[in-house]
């Protein structure tokens, strides 16, 4: 979701693509740990009650090992064999246009059935919707906001910068969904989590994007400032 949009929004493809791959990696290095510590660990240094929760870091290791680990690396030796044996053209011409649809469906086909088994709860819990919408809303502002504000005062370029404010912005809740049905059921209220993300995700990235295609224009109308050469002495 993140490389769309950036595409979209005229990012940095080829930068897009290696934040991406290294996000992956990070996730399936941290997230286990990560999950233990905001269930577990961090409910306790601020005094917040526990929810009585079963689940093992390692639970949650496998299950992103299974729906994060897998895909990459089979995207890897796909790309590895299949560039070796008939060629890079091949490959992205002929290979990745028949391959890349397939993710798409199966997303979408999971949104939808969440979306059908969570339906009830949804419409029934809107103070439950608005209590995770909230903290997204202020996530994707502050994180798309201060990642754009950062790539100007280093002197990024438009390209970059965008790349840098959507990678910083966007969330896996593919795999938010997955790890929460896995680990805790498809009708659970971690996955009504899950569900609820990318209802907030899409249209306000959508937004953004159209924020992005705005300053980039005020970003080329801004004149270059070069160094002034220096004047000639008369000879």
């Amino acid at each position: 979701m993140v490389i769309i949009w950036n595409d979209l929004a005229c990012g940095d493809r080829e930068a897009a693509a290696v934040l991406v791959a290294l996000n992956s990696v990070f996730q399936v290095i941290a997230f286990a740990a990560l999950g233990w510590f905001y269930l577990d660990v961090l409910p306790g240094w601020l005094g917040l009650p526990q929810a009585a929760l079963n689940v093992s870091p390692w639970e949650i290791a496998v299950n992103v090992l299974i729906f994060l680990g897998i895909p990459l690396v089979a995207g890897y030796l796909s790309r590895r064999l299949g560039e070796h044996s008939l060629g890079r053209d091949w490959y992205e011409s002929r290979f990745l246009p028949r391959v890349g649809p397939f993710a798409l469906y199966g997303l979408l086909f999971t949104i939808v059935i969440l979306f059908a088994l969570q339906g009830d709860a949804i419409i029934g819990r809107p103070l439950d919707v608005a209590r995770i919408a909230l903290p997204l809303l202020a996530y994707f502002a502050i994180m798309w906001a201060g990642s754009y504000a950062l790539g100007k005062a280093v002197g990024l370029s438009y390209e970059r910068t965008t790349t840098l404010a959507f990678t910083a912005a966007g969330n896996n809740f593919e795999l938010a969904i997955a790890v929460a049905i896995a680990t805790f059921g498809v009708t659970s209220g971690q996955a009504l989590a899950g569900v609820v993300g990318p209802l907030i995700e899409v249209p306000v990235l959508v937004a953004l994007v159209y924020v992005s295609l705005a300053a980039r224009r005020r970003w080329a109308a801004t004149p270059a400032t070069t160094p002034a050469e220096p004047a000639q002495e008369p000879r």
